[in-house]
């Protein structure tokens, strides 16, 4: 999990829920999580907070949070362009994705 000290300045925020496909264990999509962080996330200057959470019936959320909904949105489009974030999208079914953005009104 990504937790940098400018929490106080939280705007906007990305949550992708999903399923893995067939065959690949959580274990997997943890390391390959921490992987992203490491090498992709922890370099985003404005990205305040990642961390996945898991809900029921293998039902997987993956949470953004950045200074503004812009930033997260950017950051999201960024992914598609990062070798370790391919892997990681690479372990999702598209089929099952929700994707939204939200910005922090209060």
């Amino acid at each position: 999990m990504i937790l940098k000290d400018n929490i106080g300045s939280i705007g906007g925020m990305e949550f992708a829920a999903f399923k893995l496909k067939e065959g690949v264990s959580e274990d997997i999509l943890i390391e390959l999580s921490k992987q992203v962080e490491s090498q992709f996330l922890s370099q985003q200057e404005e990205l305040i907070m990642h961390f996945l959470v898991r809900g029921k019936d293998g039902l997987y959320a993956d949470v953004a949070i950045a200074t503004s909904q812009q930033k997260a949105e950017e950051y999201c489009q960024q992914w598609l362009s990062n070798p370790v974030a391919l892997q990681y999208l690479e372990l999702i079914d598209e089929s099952t994705v929700d994707m939204t953005f939200w910005s922090r009104i209060n």
